[in-house]
């Protein structure tokens, strides 16, 4: 995929995420820590809670690579709910690569309130051009940022690159089922200012191509269906109080999109779960 691609996918990710009405609407429901798909034990379970138990999954299958003098690098960190994660119940270091000047702010915000501002770095930056040195972290760690790549292929490329010998890929993502057909999916995917989704064969592919060892996904994709019903849900039940924190319009728009992501769940379309590998 060309640069022209590649600059327009940074473009579209920095304005959604520095929109606020985007940055309302995952502070009011989604719980503004995490913006990625959570992991339920029911239906009713709020969003943030499901979202933070992701987080301890996703690190479970890194933890052997998590401790003090160890060093983590967070891909699309969004608001860190994942960095400080990480800081607080394993002691690492967390570099925290964003582009959203918006997310980026309450970041470091929130780290400087929990007093992990010592260990985890914010840096606005793309992940298409990771600042750093080939073979830097212990632990390369990316949820629902892949979605955002112009250049899936070399965003993976580029993590493998700065990921040290022994250390550790592990990757969350939105994506379309292998047997989903894409057109069906644009509609869904228009909130995201994305025109598609990456596959699970896709990533295996890729991990492979890059001499990634050990790597495994561990499908979750159960875990969408009560995800979406329950942002859905909370968007109906609490559209008074949205007003305030996102506009009318967004707010029209999140009624219909919300929906399709339901539909889209229920007809099998979409995938997620947790790929890992080793270097």
């Amino acid at each position: 995929m060309g640069d022209d691609a590649t600059m327009h996918a940074a473009d579209a990710a920095r304005d959604y995420y520095n929109s606020a009405d985007v940055d309302g609407f995952y502070t009011s429901v989604w719980g503004g820590e995490d913006i990625h798909t959570g992991i339920y034990e029911h239906l009713d379970e709020p969003v943030a809670r499901a979202t933070r138990r992701a987080d301890a999954q996703v690190a479970a299958r890194v933890a052997d690579l998590l401790g003090p003098g160890r060093t983590v690098l967070d891909l699309g960190s969004g608001y860190g709910g994942a960095a400080r994660h990480l800081a607080q119940s394993f002691g690492c270091r967390v570099v925290a690569l964003n582009i959203s000047d918006v997310q980026n702010r309450r970041h470091r915000e929130l780290n400087a309130r929990h007093g992990l501002d010592t260990l985890i770095d914010v840096i606005a930056g793309s992940f298409q051009d990771i600042p750093a040195p080939d073979g830097r972290f212990d632990v390369v760690w990316t949820q629902e940022a892949l979605v955002h790549s112009g250049d899936r292929a070399h965003m993976l490329s580029e993590a493998v690159r700065v990921l040290a010998p022994g250390g550790a890929l592990v990757l969350t993502d939105v994506m379309a089922a292998d047997d989903a057909h894409q057109d069906a999916l644009r509609p869904v995917c228009e909130r995201l200012n994305v025109t598609d989704l990456a596959t699970p064969n896709f990533v295996r592919e890729q991990l492979a191509r890059l001499g990634l060892g050990q790597v495994r996904f561990d499908d979750l994709s159960e875990n969408l269906l009560p995800h979406y019903a329950r942002l859905t849900a909370e968007v109906q039940r609490n559209s008074e109080e949205l007003t305030g924190a996102v506009g009318e319009e967004y707010l029209d728009r999140l009624r219909t999109n919300l929906p399709l992501w339901v539909h889209a769940c229920e007809n099998g379309l979409l995938s997620w779960g947790i790929f890992h590998g080793r270097r």
